[in-house]
């Protein structure tokens, strides 16, 4: 047992501002050095060199997604250890939820990204994919089980599109949506979905905007396909 190590680590946590960034990603969100920072109240040259020494320690994973950079807890280990503090530490008021993404409600629910689904419709069905078993992220790696097929005719898409002799496209791919700051699934899959629900009129793309709208039609289709509980969560997520 290395008690220096685990004194470092508790400093580490211990720091308040530190705690509330840590904290602010407790939802399993990714979130930018701009946003814990506001998360800590502190500066951005602050914020940076906690993020530094929490990345450093293990305890945050540093992402990059093109030009931005995002934090997320390393592992569900860190969350479970935050959790226990948090039990400890019961009846303190809990940290206000950070915003993010657009202001504009019909990007949050559902837009385009490149060719795939973002929002939060966009991450409703990668999560019903992936609690489903049609899908597995393993880091920024995605696969289709053969499972897919089964899940993929539940919402009505054909999964045979997804086979590919033109290029090397991989089949999925977990890409971080950055309303949400959880992951939607891109590649080929997240392509025929897309195409999919805007070729069956579930979608409608809106002039001017990545928004997509969705159908009177389409919301009993995602309803039916999604089931009930989670076509509720998303229609009623603030």
């Amino acid at each position: 047992m290395n008690t220096n190590e685990i004194a470092r680590i508790a400093s580490l946590v211990g720091e308040p501002a530190r705690t509330a960034m840590l904290l602010a990603l407790m939802d399993g969100r990714a979130l930018t050095a701009h946003e814990l920072a506001a998360a800590g109240n502190i500066s951005a040259a602050t914020a940076s060199r906690h993020l530094a020494l929490l990345v450093e320690a293990g305890l945050l994973r540093l992402q990059r997604q093109g030009r931005h950079r995002y934090h997320t807890l390393a592992s569900a280990g860190v969350a479970r250890m935050l959790e226990n503090i948090i039990q400890l530490a019961s009846g303190r008021t809990p940290a206000p939820r950070t915003v993010t993404g657009p202001r504009d409600a019909a990007l949050r629910l559902a837009r385009t990204c490149y060719d795939h689904i973002a929002g939060r419709l966009g991450v409703a069905i990668t999560q019903h994919l992936l609690d489903e078993g049609a899908i597995t992220f393993d880091g920024e790696a995605g696969h289709v089980t053969d499972r897919a097929a089964a899940v993929l005719n539940g919402l009505g898409v054909d999964a045979a599109a997804l086979v590919d002799t033109q290029g090397r496209r991989p089949h999925c791919r977990p890409c971080l949506d950055w309303s949400e700051r959880r992951t939607h699934v891109a590649g080929r899959l997240g392509a025929l979905i897309c195409s999919h629900c805007l070729d069956s009129g579930w979608l409608t793309r809106q002039e001017g905007s990545r928004a997509l709208r969705v159908s009177p039609r389409g919301a009993v289709a995602l309803r039916d396909g999604l089931g009930q509980a989670r076509w509720t969560a998303l229609v009623q997520a603030a």
